[in-house]
């Protein structure tokens, strides 16, 4: 090869390399932040707290033909159940169409206490589908569930460490184990929501010694890094609201200094997790549960945008979106009235931007989630037509688009 030729390919390889985010974004795993735990009629008997808060009635319904729940805004298909066959598949297949490549559940342990049980059978079914679709999973664990039951007289304060040790053999077992499960450099994802209970980095030292050396996790804590993590995700500073002189809102100024903040001490770790959201709006103080936590826009898709490019572009390993479909707080992404497929259409636009240019998934192609879901819901009981939607969902995973839309159609007719 003639060395002109040499020097411009350097040149070209150079220029590639030094575009905005090009270094970083081109192994970027892209999650949502998923609630496992959602009750409702008539999959289940009654209504769960997180459609309740003990305020709401979901048995009210409105004019416009909404139930009254515990949020600002309506979810696309309405409360619905977490354990719901039909729900499960209709959002993994959104977040397939969306570009999304996998969840991060939030995990309050295995035990039966309060609703904790049934919210680990819902993310076992969860799993199942994300499974069939293609999808990575992944576990936060909440360490505050320890408290709840020292103070709930299931857990003996002596035992603590102990339970957390089971828990940790549950997530081997049942998840660490698996295929789809989320790994870096070889090591099972594990977040921690806190930490808030063992502030100790000796306490999660002593709690994973219970795991084989093959399922030493990637530990990673909110904010700021203990020495036994490999680093920590970034998330909503709503705290930050509440400084005087806010008036309970958080200002893009604020929230853009600790994003930076983050950024910069995270610079120092193995590896960090950056978190993208669309706004924050929570129903807490209506509903009487807790003290406001804080205001964050929505900013007409803008704060989506600024935060989803931070985390593709800086060198994070992870993107988090914050949520998936955390009613309560306002921060999901998961289609409601109020925004219809926006958010999940921004993160189509930057995936094809930062990640695979060839993505050519848009938000006409999510529409078929929803219909998908209604003809579910409307031949729950017809083998026939439940096996072609079978084959349905086949295809839409594995990107048979026309194919699958030609399907559905015939189903409409």
């Amino acid at each position: 090869m003639k060395p002109r030729t040499i020097l411009l390919l350097a040149a070209l390889l150079s220029f590639i390399l030094a575009a905005p985010g090009a270094s970083h974004a081109a192994s970027k795993i892209v999650m949502v932040y998923y609630m496992p735990w959602y009750t409702a009629k008539p999959y289940s008997d009654g209504w769960g707290w997180h459609w309740t808060m003990n305020h709401f009635n979901p048995d009210g319904v409105n004019a416009s033909g909404e139930r009254q729940i515990a949020s600002w805004y309506y979810p696309l298909i309405g409360p619905y159940d977490s354990s719901d066959p039909a729900v499960l598949e209709y959002h993994v297949l959104l977040m397939k169409l969306a570009g999304v490549d996998g969840v991060i559940v939030d995990w309050y342990g295995s035990a039966n206490f309060l609703d904790y049980g049934i919210n680990n059978q819902a993310t076992v079914k969860l799993f199942q589908f994300t499974r069939k679709a293609g999808l990575k999973f992944s576990i936060c664990y909440e360490d505050q569930t320890i408290q709840h039951m020292i103070d709930g007289n299931y857990l003996a304060a002596g035992d603590a460490i102990f339970h957390a040790q089971q828990e940790m053999l549950y997530l081997q077992m049942n998840f660490f184990s698996d295929a789809s499960y989320l790994r870096l450099k070889g090591q099972p994802v594990l977040l921690n929501f806190g930490p808030q209970h063992f502030m100790m980095s000796t306490n999660w030292e002593d709690i994973f010694s219970v795991l084989v050396a093959t399922n030493q996790p990637a530990f990673f804590t909110e904010d700021n890094r203990l020495p036994v993590s490999t680093g920590a995700f970034s998330w909503p500073p709503m705290w930050m609201s509440q400084v005087p002189g806010t008036g309970g809102v958080l200002s893009g100024a604020a929230l853009k200094s600790y994003l930076a903040d983050f950024d910069q001490k995270a610079g120092n770790w193995p590896a960090f997790i950056s978190s993208a959201f669309p706004r924050f709006h929570d129903i807490y103080q209506r509903a009487g549960v807790r003290n406001y936590w804080g205001y964050l826009g929505d900013r007409h898709g803008d704060t989506l945008r600024e935060t989803l490019s931070r985390g593709m572009t800086n060198s994070s390993a992870i993107v988090q979106v914050v949520t998936w479909n955390d009613f309560g707080e306002g921060s999901m992404v998961e289609p409601t009235q109020e925004y219809g497929y926006r958010d999940l259409g921004i993160i189509q636009d930057f995936r094809r931007q930062y990640l695979e240019s060839d993505f050519s998934r848009n938000t006409n192609d999510l529409t078929m989630a929803l219909r998908f879901y209604n003809l579910r819901r409307q031949y729950l009981t017809n083998i026939v037509v439940s096996a072609e939607l079978d084959r349905i969902f086949t295809n839409i995973v594995s990107g048979k688009i026309e194919v699958a839309n030609l399907q559905l159609d015939q189903l409409t007719k």
